[in-house]
């Protein structure tokens, strides 16, 4: 590879890093050709991107990149492959799928909205992140529970307020 070729790879992955705020880096590498195809396939099917990099390409992204990494870059050792996505957990429930018919892939770290998981000990709290379509329901839930009690309660209160406010009127 040239230097003006791995120039544009530097290029292309430090705009994708900062397009995207949910970022899995993980070890594929042990996975045969039949495996290594279902997982693009699973990834293809849940809006998941993946692609394998060079270590060494995708540190230079990293630093090139306006976002601090932390200590991201300190686990870019052997093989990596990187997972981009808009939902903070698909990546997470996709590999912890993956893995009920095999070892792989393997969690290296994630960056997901400013915040660094660093080890596959993380991948139960990456999994357990509520997506902004999750949040937004469970916060609109919350905001019509008080609503709706206070609603139900002035319906079935209002025939016995009526009724109360008719008789003290008639005496």
């Amino acid at each position: 590879m040239t230097r003006e070729e791995k120039k544009n790879v530097i290029q292309d992955l430090t705009a994708q890093l900062g397009e995207s705020s949910t970022i899995y880096l993980a070890d594929i590498s042990g996975l045969n050709a039949e495996r290594t195809s279902a997982l693009r396939k699973a990834c293809y099917k849940a809006n998941i991107k993946l692609a394998v990099v060079k270590n060494t390409m995708l540190a230079k992204a990293m630093e090139a990149s306006e976002k601090d990494f932390g200590e991201l870059p300190e686990v870019l050792k052997g093989s990596t492959s990187i997972m981009l996505s808009e939902t903070g957990n698909a990546p997470a429930k996709l590999i912890k799928n993956f893995r009920k018919k095999t070892d792989r892939p393997l969690l290296k770290g994630a960056y997901i909205a400013e915040a660094i998981y660093i080890g596959d000990d993380q991948l139960d709290a990456l999994e357990s992140i509520k997506s902004k379509e999750e949040m937004v329901g469970e916060i609109i839930g919350l905001l019509q529970s008080p609503a709706k009690n206070v609603i139900s309660g002035l319906k079935s209160g209002g025939g016995k307020l009526a009724g109360i406010l008719k008789t003290l009127s008639e005496r």
